[in-house]
């Protein structure tokens, strides 16, 4: 089941509702243009409420209608304290310019007519910020189970571990493709296969050991892989905030395993162990320095050679490498 982004969707919606508002409201017609005039206040009460004359130019006469003044204004610009022959006080207003209202006085106090967009705004606005705060808070139990120190560690052992026993097998390989060319006895005095003296010098610079180091990194390389492919969603934090629940708990088992295992390996140095391993097999292929390294130890030692051959092309023994111990996968495993 993968993850259902429900915030996303709501985010998406608030989003979409506030650029229509914003649309909307910039090819809505603009206010009539207005231009402040001094107003002659008649009649004043003390809560604003107050009647007012203007001289309207574009009907040419004085005009009077009630108005609200401000009544927090100096008192010196009230009657009868303001200095005007008439007995009146002083305001200031505006007056509309064009259309069919011009003329008139421009009512400051009426309540503004939200409309369309308005409406679209009010709704869009709390739909972004739940988006946003309910997107967040589902995300952070996501964001909190990404271990990528963890899932890179675990990748660097398995890397380690399959190219050990790669490079073990590409040997073991090289001497079986050389088989049919065994080894001259010493008493023939014959001149041994070049490619098979420096594959089984190869082998036997690696040591006994290689063996049993190449079956192990087999068995970790093939239990990190099955556990790093249901750790992938703890990688980074993109995949884990796009994956589903199922996905998550398969995730947090694996990564549970992976940390034993990698605690397992670097208690008993499997990484060094590792790639010492490859190192030492990597040193056979093939050039004139290894040729002739292989060559000089096979004369001070044909019988070792003729041993190490046997024991490679001969029934392969039943092996029992110490592998590092795997707990059984939790059952949730797999599902999805």
């Amino acid at each position: 089941m993968r993850h259902v982004p429900f915030f996303r969707w709501v985010l998406t919606l608030g989003v979409v509702l506030f650029a229509c508002s914003v649309g909307l409201d910039s090819v809505r017609s603009e206010l009539p243009e207005a231009r402040q005039i001094d107003l002659s206040v008649v009649d004043e009460k003390p809560d604003g409420t107050c009647r007012v004359r203007w001289v309207d130019p574009y009907q040419k006469k004085v005009r009077e209608a009630p108005y609200h003044c401000d009544a927090g204004r100096a008192d010196s610009l009230k009657a009868p304290q303001y200095f005007d022959h008439r007995g009146y006080g002083w305001e200031s207003g505006f007056m509309i310019t064009e259309g069919p209202d011009r003329g008139n006085l421009e009512d400051l106090t009426a309540e503004p007519d939200l409309g369309a967009s308005g409406v679209l705004l009010l709704l869009g606005v709390p739909l972004i910020g739940v988006g946003l705060i309910g997107g967040n808070l589902r995300a952070l139990p996501r964001v909190m189970g990404v271990r990528a120190g963890l899932v890179r560690r675990a990748t660097r052992l398995s890397e380690a571990a399959a190219w050990a026993a790669e490079d073990y097998e590409r040997a073991l390989a090289a001497v079986r493709e050389a088989e049919h060319r065994a080894l001259p006895s010493r008493a023939s005095g014959g001149t041994p296969d070049p490619r098979l003296v420096t594959a089984l010098w190869a082998l036997r610079e690696a040591g006994p050991q290689a063996r049993e180091t190449a079956a192990l990194a087999r068995a970790l390389a093939d239990r990190t892989h099955a556990l790093l492919h249901y750790a992938a969603p703890a990688a980074g934090l993109r995949t884990m905030l796009r994956a589903g629940p199922s996905a998550r708990l398969n995730a947090e088992g694996a990564l549970n395993d992976l940390r034993w295992l990698l605690a397992d390996a670097e208690r008993n140095g499997l990484p060094e162990r590792f790639a010492q391993t490859s190192v030492d097999l990597l040193r056979g292929q093939e050039s004139d320095q290894a040729t002739l390294a292989a060559q000089a130890d096979y004369t001070r030692n044909p019988d070792a050679y003729h041993a190490l051959l046997a024991q490679l092309t001969g029934p392969e023994p039943e092996s029992r490498p110490r592998a590092t111990p795997a707990r059984r996968a939790p059952q949730r495993y797999g599902r999805r």
